[in-house]
């Protein structure tokens, strides 16, 4: 087995510090904006996950994404809410890699879309333990709908930024 050097190792690191950096200051930013639908996020931070996911592998993904809910939470001071987003993003982690491994890296807004609504199914499914009621289904409804617009959203700038660097790289 070839060891990594260094070098390698350093700069793997430094990459995925990058990310958690980029991800929660998303995350701190996007906390600031208000949503009049409880429990509706805009999940900017979920680009990077999908970046991730799409040019690295999806170990680097899972990391920054549970690095990133993890320190989100004790920045919002909501540990409550870190439940809700881990099970949610790993959910969505695990569609979202499936769906771009079936389509081979193409329309990666219909993956992030898919990613969208399944972090809202992993919230309803923690609400329905927390709550010990299913009640809380009904919200499923009102969660996909802006699941579905929020990925949408989400995965075409993941797809239009992708496709300007490497337009870029191709000039250089």
């Amino acid at each position: 087995m070839k060891k990594k050097s260094t070098y390698t190792h350093t700069k793997d690191i430094t990459r995925l510090s990058l990310f958690i950096a980029i991800a929660l200051t998303i995350f701190v930013l996007e906390n600031q904006i208000p949503i009049p639908i409880a429990g509706v996020k805009l999940g900017l931070a979920n680009i990077v996950t999908l970046y991730l996911i799409h040019q690295y592998s999806v170990k680097e993904a899972l990391f920054v994404l549970i690095v990133r809910i993890f320190l989100g939470s004790i920045f919002a001071g909501q540990m409550i809410s870190f439940a809700y987003s881990l099970v949610g993003g790993l959910l969505s982690l695990g569609v979202m890699w499936l769906a771009n491994k079936l389509q081979k890296g193409d329309n990666i807004w219909f993956t992030s879309v898919l990613g969208g609504i399944f972090h809202n199914i992993g919230q309803i499914i923690v609400a329905i333990i927390l709550l010990g009621s299913i009640n809380v289904i009904y919200y499923l409804s009102i969660l996909g709908v802006c699941g579905i617009i929020t990925g949408l959203f989400n995965g075409l700038i993941v797809q239009i930024f992708i496709k300007s660097i490497n337009n870029i790289n191709k000039k250089i």
